[in-house]
């Protein structure tokens, strides 16, 4: 009707706000939630999302490629004379054959490292002496030796994933210019006893695996895996970037061993030379730098007793 518009009561007025939205909707897909709490591994910022992702990186580089290698300059290696054939063979040397020297004396080393021998299934060849002299160099071998074969080295990345593959966080130690093959063999046995995945050692001015490192490690170079690196600023920093920390092991360092809080992190412990200590881009490389408290009287220890000694406390560390 026309002008009714304008009748009281014709047009209903607007509340104040907005009575129509209704809470209802909102309310209920807020009681909803947000479902399960994802995973550590799926979380982005999680610490388990970055070792997830390195031990999957470490695992695509390592696809298809042979977990060991020889080092193509390496030759056989020779140990000679009774005690230090006894020796090797007690400790697990993997030598691939025995040399007795035709007329040979017999004793009871000689027949110790026959019958050590003979248990590993070690090939028994008894030549001339004369023959003999040529294989030693005309060293003091009293009519025995062994023939020790060339150590097939680890590639880097396989440390990391020998600790991914055993659910482990990883415990790598890499040597800088270590070149006593007996602190080598030490530093292994030292590794192997408290739970280190692997070894590390640059190719160039430093220890191998021979002769003398397989005996010092009284048998860990069997039980735990000695990887080699071209260069090894460029491994630590592959390390880095797979979420390790590295750590540095020298006297002038930031932090005392017993305070030292990335124990339980995963870590890389690089050790340096007893006499140079670590070379200067390989502390620069690290991310912290760790001593050993010592008495004043001490002014250092060598190189494996000072590994053997860290990684005790960091595997006490870790155990507690």
């Amino acid at each position: 009707m026309p002008g009714s518009s304008q009748r009281k009561g014709a047009i209903r007025k607007k509340a104040r706000g907005n009575p129509t939205a209704g809470s209802g909707g909102r309310v209920r897909r807020g009681l909803e939630g947000r479902g399960p709490t994802p995973k550590a591994e799926e979380r982005v910022k999680h610490p388990a999302y970055k070792r997830a992702k390195a031990k999957a990186k470490a695992q695509e580089r390592s696809a298809g490629r042979r977990p060991a290698r020889k080092d193509p300059d390496a030759t056989v290696e020779w140990v000679y004379g009774r005690n230090p054939v006894v020796e090797a063979l007690r400790a697990g040397v993997p030598a691939s054959a025995i040399y007795v020297a035709e007329g040979t004396e017999r004793d009871p080393r000689l027949r110790e490292a026959l019958l050590l021998s003979v248990e590993r299934g070690v090939a028994l060849l008894e030549v001339p002496r004369q023959e003999l002299d040529r294989l030693t160099s005309n060293g003091v071998h009293q009519g025995l030796a062994i023939q020790i074969p060339p150590y097939e080295y680890a590639h880097p990345d396989d440390l990391l994933r020998a600790a991914y593959d055993a659910d482990q966080v990883p415990l790598i130690v890499a040597l800088d210019g270590v070149t006593d093959p007996r602190n080598l063999g030490a530093i292994t046995r030292s590794a192997a006893a408290f739970g280190a995945h692997g070894v590390l050692v640059p190719e160039r001015r430093a220890a191998s695996v021979s002769a003398s490192a397989w005996k010092t490690s009284a048998g860990a170079a069997a039980r735990i895996p000695v990887a080699r690196a071209t260069n090894l600023n460029r491994a630590l920093k592959s390390y880095k970037d797979a979420g390790l920390f590295v750590i540095g092991l020298d006297m002038d360092g930031e932090v005392e061993l017993p305070d030292l809080q990335a124990a339980t992190d995963p870590i890389v412990l690089v050790v340096g030379s007893e006499g140079k200590g670590l070379a200067r881009l390989v502390r620069e490389n690290c991310d912290l730098i760790v001593s050993i408290p010592m008495t004043s009287a001490t002014e250092s220890l060598n190189a494996g007793i000072a590994t053997g000694v860290a990684l005790y406390e960091i595997s006490r560390r870790r155990t507690q």
